[in-house]
């Protein structure tokens, strides 16, 4: 992780949000509304998804990607393409202040990137797959996720970010050892999940309002970190490992008493029971049915990602002239984006429109 993800700003002073907020804000009323989104559903066919995108801030994205195909692939490229344009244009645009708040918030998007790609090779899985759920918003592009993605083991991804001498080198070169003698996944993720939070943590150090926002919302980041890694716990063999060692510090509610007893429970019902008087209960209870039916963890990955992004959005309503309106409409904007997929996926396979709404983070 560099300190400079982006060219040199224009924004005027180190600590004044007017220029840069005016311009969020405009880009923010743009964002499309739950009618057009409720239309885009009801199309038979993708070309009335690519009809109606085309006359929105995606039409031009659209235009370049839609010349290799008019297929669901190509227009999900399309929306990452925009996501990831629309990101850097808001980071040329803020000062010197937020920016250094903003790299570490949106760090995440690395973190993420990196897990996937060494879960794929975990998994043999294919280039493509891997690359399929990435967007580039943070400090890999899309060449280097592309290039990481095509190595053909997890030794070999960790050797290329080192040649790159970036950073998630460290912490994955130092726990290789044990991944490899035991094959345990979780081990390359924690050192990942450590590595970041605590890189993040360090570059939040001030003490103004500001750096306050940012510090808790990274920390309500870390409590999500936190409860995915209890719920995971619930029917995995650990072993004599302390559930302990899997804990991320800096976290809002989820100290570390609290980690070590959810991580000893093996019953959805006993955590929902210990977490339902903090923020967490209920979206930990919203889906206990369908992780009873399905046994995936990834229900209530979703789960604690809608309970984050919620969070973004309520921040974005705070202070007009602070770093909150900046995160609301970059998390806002990835909503949009991760909507927009999920309609174009429905949509190419016929997917009922009730279950398509279903899927969708309104807000």
């Amino acid at each position: 992780m560099s300190d400079t993800t982006t060219k040199r700003r224009v924004a005027p002073s180190k600590r004044d949000y007017g220029y840069s907020n005016a311009r969020v804000r405009g880009m923010r009323s743009r964002l499309l509304k739950q009618p057009f989104m409720d239309g885009l559903m009801q199309a038979k066919e993708l070309s009335g998804v690519i009809q109606g995108l085309m006359e929105t801030e995606y039409g031009l994205d659209l235009e370049e990607r839609l010349l290799h195909g008019r297929t669901a692939g190509q227009i999900d490229l399309a929306l990452k393409d925009n996501m990831v344009r629309t990101f850097r244009k808001v980071l040329v645009l803020v000062n010197d202040e937020s920016i250094e708040m903003l790299n570490a918030l949106l760090g995440r998007w690395d973190l993420f990137n990196i897990k996937t790609i060494v879960r794929g090779r975990h998994m043999s899985l294919s280039p493509e797959e891997i690359v399929e759920s990435m967007i580039a918003v943070g400090q890999l592009t899309q060449i280097d996720l592309d290039e990481l993605a095509r190595q053909q083991s997890v030794k070999s991804v960790v050797d290329t970010l080192s040649t790159w001498k970036l950073p998630f080198a460290i912490p994955l070169r130092a726990a290789m050892p044990e991944y490899i003698e035991s094959g345990n996944l979780a081990v390359l993720e924690l050192a990942l999940d450590k590595y970041y939070t605590e890189w993040a943590t360090k570059r939040l150090k001030g003490r103004g309002i500001n750096q306050r926002l940012v510090k808790r919302f990274l920390g309500t980041q870390i409590d999500t970190i936190n409860l995915l890694t209890c719920l995971r716990l619930l029917n995995a063999d650990i072993g004599d490992q302390d559930p302990l060692r899997f804990f991320l510090p800096g976290g809002i509610q989820v100290s570390e008493r609290l980690f070590g007893d959810l991580a000893r429970m093996s019953d959805v019902d006993e955590v929902y029971d210990r977490l339902k008087r903090t923020p967490y209960g209920r979206p930990v209870e919203e889906v206990a049915i369908k992780y009873i039916e399905s046994g995936s963890v990834s229900v209530f990955e979703r789960a604690l990602e809608d309970y984050l992004m919620r969070r973004a959005f309520i921040v974005g309503r705070g202070d007009p002239l602070g770093v909150g309106i900046i995160i609301g409409y970059l998390w806002m904007k990835a909503n949009e984006v991760t909507n927009l997929r999920i309609i174009v996926k429905g949509v190419s396979v016929g997917m009922p429109v009730q279950r398509m709404r279903e899927e969708l983070i309104v807000v």
